[in-house]
């Protein structure tokens, strides 16, 4: 994995002491009503883009403000010691996502032990456009959701486990933390809007905590 500290899309805050354990719920169809959709093949699935909005009382033009195409890429993921990197290809960015341990005492580099829960400081949505990802190597990975709106708090979200061989589609405007591979790394296919936005919360600045994604049951 490509992993460029002078690329972080945003530096990690830390300094918290608590957790919000969230939920654990097997993915499915039915589960991700609002969320989602589980992908089993990800070939021409369909990703909505969202219109620009209007600045005021005129509205976009129709066949406007929605061209700008998807992007297209490999995000990679690793954990090393007890922290989790990833690398998106189709953005261009590199990211710390979250640690198994609290990050003053979580080691950077070298061999993983093993993981209950990771500890995630920030999540986000895109209000532009929908967001695939499907793994290349048929890897179990979690994500952690929240349904739409900017009152987001800790207990809006649900922690998803996809099982190896599915991905999973998040529609515009949905919370959602990192992609968490519950093997040591992952490779996964990432397609989404080329116009790239995204809206975050930072929950230790936001609530003192780290939201708690349990890893297993």
């Amino acid at each position: 994995m490509i992993f460029d500290a002078a690329r972080l899309a945003y530096s990690p805050t830390t300094g918290a002491r608590r957790t919000h354990r969230t939920p654990l719920v097997m993915a499915s169809e039915a589960a991700l009503q609002g969320y989602g959709r589980l992908v089993t093949d990800p070939r021409d699935f369909p990703i909505q883009i969202v219109q620009w909005p209007a600045q005021g009382w005129r509205p976009i033009d129709a066949h406007s403000g929605d061209q700008g195409g998807l992007a297209e890429g490999e995000f990679a993921l690793a954990w090393r010691g007890d922290t989790l990197y990833g690398h998106n290809s189709a953005v261009g960015d590199s990211y710390i996502f979250a640690w198994s341990l609290w990050p003053e005492t979580a080691r950077p580099a070298g061999p993983t032990t093993a993981r209950g829960e990771a500890l995630l400081w920030r999540a986000n949505y895109h209000p532009d456009g929908g967001q695939l990802v499907f793994p290349l190597a048929e890897e179990s990975f979690l994500v952690s959701l929240a349904l739409p709106g900017d009152d987001v708090r800790p207990e809006s979200f649900v922690t998803f486990r996809v099982e190896g061989g599915q991905g999973i589609y998040i529609h515009p405007g949905v919370w959602h933390g990192p992609f968490i591979p519950l093997a040591d790394t992952a490779r996964f296919l990432d397609r989404q809007g080329r116009v790239h936005a995204r809206v975050s919360v930072d929950f230790v600045k936001e609530f003192d905590l780290y939201l708690a994604a349990p890893l297993q049951a």
